[in-house]
């Protein structure tokens, strides 16, 4: 039987608490416009080369629970780079919390405000 599911990822959603703050941290982090537009007060998809990336308030998934949503505390995804030095040095620079360092010359982790964790790794 042929699965009529396609093996091709569309978007992922990032949890968030605050859209606004959400959405200037990662536009800051990925060099992208800081107007991105909010949707129905709880989306942000942000311009993506290859798969999408939506921050989501979650109000269906608990986010209107105290706390909001959980966050990703397992890299689920990783960003790409093709200068790997470059990209730790400017998420140290302007203030990303690194959660490792450079690790076998391919990948490190860093943390968003929420708590979401994300890998950045070598193209």
């Amino acid at each position: 039987m042929t699965s009529p599911v396609k093996n091709k990822i569309g978007s992922v959603f990032i949890p968030v608490k605050d859209i606004e703050k959400a959405r200037s941290w990662y536009c800051r982090l990925l060099g992208l416009p800081p107007d991105c537009e909010i949707m129905n007060g709880h989306l942000c998809p942000l311009p993506m080369e290859g798969a999408g990336v939506i921050l989501d308030t979650m109000p269906g998934w608990g986010g209107k629970e105290p706390g909001g949503a959980p966050p990703i505390t397992t890299p689920a995804f990783m960003f790409l780079t093709g200068d790997l030095q470059a990209s730790f040095d400017f998420a140290k620079d302007i203030g990303v919390e690194l959660v490792t360092e450079i690790e076998s010359n391919h990948w490190f982790v860093v943390k968003d405000p929420d708590g979401n964790l994300i890998m950045i790794c070598r193209e």
